[in-house]
This record gives structure tokens, sequence and C-alpha cells, in this order.
């Protein structure tokens, strides 16, 4: 999702793939090995198999919005540190709880906040996580957040964070994420190309 996010802010165009990870087609194994994703494969041969580092590279071709203005700060670094981190630790325990033995989802919902209350702090500052203006922050981070919110949305919006909350709801209202959250079928080998943004 934040990957996505960059290359269609970036005004990149891109042949999109959709895969099941329960069902990796051979060809994005052999690309990447560690068989997450996403993979961008460029014409140059280099492959991107990291959604930070296609975010660099997407906003390094074209940043209309100056999204990179925020991604040498030591709070961004700290921050996307955490949230990738720490945080997506718990919330993979909380959201996914039955995939692990012993584990108390609300234990780990009680440790995600620790990361919310500062987001929601930091948000008390400025309308967005960096500045007043959305930048290369807010995106990395949006994807766990709203992934933290699905998983008891009538518990998140109960709850007196209204910063995070306004936050996320921006987003989750605007032009760009309902361009890039489009459905797309799993690609098999041999289909008609398809490209994202189409």
């Amino acid at each position: 999702m934040r990957a996505r996010m960059a290359i269609a802010i970036s005004g990149q165009q891109v042949e999109f793939r959709e895969v099941i990870l329960r069902d990796k087609p051979p060809s994005m194994i052999e690309l990447s090995p560690k068989g997450t994703v996403p993979v961008l494969s460029l014409s140059s041969g280099q492959v991107i198999d990291e959604s930070l580092d296609v975010i660099d590279w997407a906003l390094n071709q074209n940043d209309p919005d100056n999204w990179l203005r925020s991604s040498q700060s030591e709070k961004t670094l700290e921050l996307i540190h955490t949230n990738d981190n720490e945080f997506k630790h718990h919330l993979d325990r909380y959201k996914y709880s039955k995939r692990y033995d012993n584990e108390d989802p609300l234990i780990h919902r009680e440790k995600c906040l620790i990361f919310i209350n500062e987001l929601e702090e930091q948000l008390s500052a400025s309308r967005f996580l960096y500045d007043d203006e959305i930048s290369a922050l807010d995106i990395s981070i949006l994807p766990f957040i709203r992934q933290f919110r699905i998983a008891d949305m009538d518990w998140f919006d109960s709850l007196q964070k209204p910063n995070i909350q306004n936050w996320l709801m921006k987003f989750l209202e605007s032009k760009l994420f309902k361009s890039i959250m489009m459905k797309y079928e799993k690609w098999e080998e041999g289909d008609e190309k398809i490209f994202f943004p189409n």
C-alpha cells in the first residue's frame, strides 16, 4: 500500500502483477527469493524488494509534493523503525493471534498503544507526522495504523485519540487512497499486461 501510494503520486507507471502470497509464482521467487511483496523489477535489471526502497525509488524519479523532505529527519527514521519493528511485531500478534501459540491479543494491543500514543502526541504539534503537509513519513506508517484499526474498529474509534483518528480518516477518505485500493485479479503467467496506475 505504501509503495503504491508513492508510485501513484510520483506519476510513474509500472506493469502490475497481483500475487497471492500462499501461491507465489515462480517468476516472483526468481526475482526475490525472500518471497515478500512488493517486488519491483527495473528495466536495468535491478530488483527492489523492500517497500521503503520502492518509495525512495519512485519519489527520486519525481516528487511533486516534496514528500522526501521528511526522509532524512532523525525523528522520521526513529518512527519508521519503531513502526516496522516493535509496532508490527505486536500488531501481528494482536490482529492474527490465532497464528501464534500462547499469545494474548489484548496484551499486544496494549503494547501497540505505546506507539499510538507517541503518534497522537506528534500529531498534536502538526497536521501530519512531519509537518502540516503529507510526507513520506505519513505514507510509510499509514498502512499499519489502518490494520490496527481494522482489528477492532469500534474499539479504535472509541479511543480518546482524536489526532490519530482524524489523521487516519483524512487518508482513508482521500482520492489518492481510494485510487490505490483498486482490486486486481490474481496474475497468472501469460496474462495480458495491466498497468498501475491505470
